[in-house]
């Protein structure tokens, strides 16, 4: 477990050569793809963050939460989507298996009303988490912005179970994830022979869509909606790292990234070798994989009908 969640914390810190891009292009708060529509595209110069804002509210908003809702959001990272559902008047306890990441959300948010962290496997629920009652029926909504594929099969069919067990009758789960198509003309392993994207983010393969709604629909779930952002998220965002990949292969290219991101300047020559060829391994991944919203309520009264 303490290697596990090592390599995973490696994952998401400057170990890794892509998330020192990252970091510099906007990457802190939020740590997801983001959400490009057409109209928003210019604000990409100012960096990631805006899109990755955009991303969080749209899988918050699927949650349909009111004021008073108890909400565990699973994998919550820095906490900023935790904090965004207390700013409504939920209840919010947001939980991680780093205990690093629980220190900065606690640092950045603790402070808030309504808004508490902890660490904890999402798997595996204790009964209570910084106080909060994680006991069968407990909880209004669950949460889960793209950090189910860091789990493998067994660990997302267990999430779901999890789930389903801590939401009361009528709670909603809505789980934001990458996903692989079972149409791919190949599997997700021989589209990374070299491992160079599934060593740097920690996992071994994606869900489809299609075994994300049985899994779903096997832990009882009434599966209400699976919606695919592929484009606007995935497809995008791949286009993007076409660009910085092409800029980060040139001399010209490494040195207008450097003008617009001074902090850019600490990459040696080496990791500008090393960062182009992880982007462009990403990039032949990203012109596969999908990317779905996949939302669920456990059978039970309308939420209409709250006490």
């Amino acid at each position: 477990m303490v290697t596990r969640v090592r390599k995973l914390a490696d994952a998401y810190n400057d170990t890794s050569i892509i998330f020192r891009l990252l970091r510099h292009l906007g990457w802190g708060d939020l740590v997801n793809l983001g959400y490009y529509t057409l109209p928003s595209l210019p604000a990409v110069c100012g960096g990631l963050a805006f899109f990755q804002r955009s991303l969080a509210r749209r899988s918050l908003a699927l949650l349909d939460a009111v004021p008073g809702d108890v909400v565990l959001d699973a994998a919550c990272g820095r906490g900023h989507t935790t904090a965004a559902l207390a700013d409504t008047s939920c209840h919010a306890l947001g939980i991680d298996l780093q205990p690093q990441q629980i220190e900065l959300a606690r640092a950045r948010f603790g402070h808030r009303p309504r808004t508490s962290f902890a660490v904890a496997d999402m798997t595996r629920l204790p009964a209570q988490a910084a106080g909060v009652r994680l006991t069968p029926g407990s909880v209004d909504r669950v949460h889960c912005l793209e950090a189910a594929f860091h789990l493998g099969p067994a660990g997302r069919r267990a999430f779901l179970d999890e789930s389903y067990r801590v939401l009361r009758p009528g709670g909603r789960l809505v789980l934001v994830d990458l996903t692989w198509p079972d149409t791919a003309p190949r599997t997700l392993a021989e589209s990374d022979p070299h491992r160079l994207v599934r060593d740097t983010w920690q996992f071994e393969d994606f869900n489809s869509p299609e075994r994300y709604v049985a899994h779903a629909s096997a832990a009882g779930f009434d599966v209400r909606a699976m919606l695919d952002w592929t484009h606007p998220v995935v497809r995008r965002s791949t286009g993007l790292l076409g660009l910085c990949s092409l800029l980060v292969s040139s001399p010209t290219g490494r040195h207008m990234l450097r003008l617009r991101w001074p902090g850019l300047k600490d990459l040696t020559p080496q990791d500008w070798q090393d960062l182009a060829t992880v982007l462009r391994a990403h990039q032949a991944l990203g012109q596969v994989a999908g990317y779905h919203a996949l939302v669920c309520n456990k059978p039970g009264p309308s939420a209409t009908h709250r006490p």
